[in-house]
C-alpha cells in the first residue's frame, strides 16, 4: 500500500511537470492573440503591480527630490564661486588685451599669428568605415571655406579642411591615417619663451594618442605640458590647443624624442565645429622646400 501511494505521488509529480512545461511553451509562442485566461491573469497581476508600485514610486520620488535639492544647492554654491573667478579672469583678460593693443601700436605691429576669424559649422555626415578619418560639415566655398583651413571645437584643434564644395566641406581629422598629415606645433615650456617645436605625425589608434615627433633629444618635456599649433606652418593660426603630453619616449636611434599627446578635443564625438581663417597672410611653409612630400601645416 505505501509503495502504491509513493508511485502515485511520483506519477502526479511527473504529470505536473509536463503540464507546467506545456504551459510555459504555450506562453512563449509568438502569438498575436492572447487567450482569455492569460488576459485575466495578466490584468490581475497588472492591477496588483499598479497598487503596489504607485505608492512605492511616490515615496522613492519624494526622497529623490530631496536628494536632488541637496545636489542643486551644492552645485549652485560651486557655480557661484566659479562665476566670481570667471569675472576676475575676464577683467584680467580685458586688461591684457588693452595692454597688448597698446604695445602693438607703440611697436607698429599690425599682424599677429594667433588672430583668426571663426565660422560656425555643424557635422552633417560621417562614414562609419572612415570614422577616425573624415567628417562632412555644412559650410562650403560660398561661406568662405577653403582647403587647409583649421577646424576646431570648443575644446581644441581637430583637423583641417581637405576639400571645399559649394555648400559642404570635408574635414580631415588629426586621427586620420595619412603620412602627409603633419601639424607644426609647440610644447609650451616655462623655461623657454618660444616653447619646444615639433611635428604631429600620425595617430596611435590603440592608445588614442597623437604622435609628436622630431623633438630634440636634449630638451626637457614633461607629462601634462600643453601642445598648441605653432603658426610656423604658414596656414594655421598660432596657439590652437592640440593636446597635452602624456608620455615621452626616445626614437630608435636616440637622436630625437617622440611624445604621445592626448588630444584636447574629442575626436570620436563631433557635432559642432568652427572653421578658422588666419588673419595674417597664409602661406604653406613646406612649399619653400623642394621636398615632394608636402602636407605640413
Amino acid at each position: 500500500m505505501p509503495q502504491f501511494f509513493l508511485n502515485k505521488r511520483l506519477i502526479l509529480l511527473l504529470v505536473g511537470i509536463i503540464v507546467l512545461v506545456a504551459l510555459i511553451g504555450f506562453s512563449l509562442r509568438d502569438r498575436k492573440n492572447v487567450s482569455v485566461p492569460e488576459k485575466f491573469i495578466g490584468d490581475i497581476v497588472g492591477f496588483g503591480q499598479n497598487i503596489v508600485s504607485k505608492p512605492a514610486n511616490s515615496v522613492a520620488g519624494f526622497f529623490q527630490n530631496i536628494e536632488d535639492l541637496q545636489n542643486t544647492y551644492t552645485e549652485n554654491k560651486k557655480l557661484k564661486s566659479r562665476l566670481d573667478e570667471l569675472s576676475m579672469l575676464e577683467g584680467k583678460v580685458n586688461d591684457l588685451e588693452k595692454d597688448n593693443k597698446r604695445l602693438k601700436s607703440v611697436l607698429d605691429i599690425k599682424d599677429d599669428l594667433s588672430e583668426f576669424k571663426p565660422l560656425q559649422a555643424t557635422t552633417i555626415a560621417r562614414n562609419p568605415l572612415q570614422w577616425d578619418e573624415l567628417i562632412v560639415i555644412d559650410k562650403g566655398s560660398v561661406n568662405g571655406v577653403k582647403p587647409d583651413m583649421a577646424v576646431i571645437t570648443s575644446k581644441g584643434f581637430i583637423g583641417k579642411v581637405k576639400n571645399a564644395k559649394a555648400f559642404t566641406s570635408t574635414v580631415q581629422l588629426l586621427s586620420a591615417r595619412d603620412p602627409k598629415n603633419r601639424i607644426s606645433v609647440t610644447v609650451q615650456n616655462e623655461k623657454s619663451k618660444d616653447g619646444v617645436f615639433g611635428l604631429i605625425e600620425g595617430y596611435d589608434s590603440e592608445k588614442k594618442m597623437l604622435l609628436l615627433k622630431r623633438l630634440p633629444y636634449d630638451v626637457e618635456v614633461k607629462k601634462g605640458q600643453n601642445v598648441v599649433t605653432s603658426g610656423m606652418g604658414g596656414v594655421f593660426p598660432k596657439g590652437l590647443p592640440v593636446g597635452k603630453i602624456e608620455k615621452l619616449v626616445p626614437d630608435q636611434y636616440g637622436l630625437t624624442q617622440m611624445a604621445y599627446v592626448k588630444p584636447s578635443a574629442d575626436l570620436y564625438d563631433i557635432d559642432h565645429v568652427m572653421v578658422v581663417e588666419r588673419e595674417m597672410k597664409t602661406i604653406n611653409a613646406f612649399d619653400l622646400t623642394n621636398d615632394k612630400d608636402k602636407g605640413g601645416n
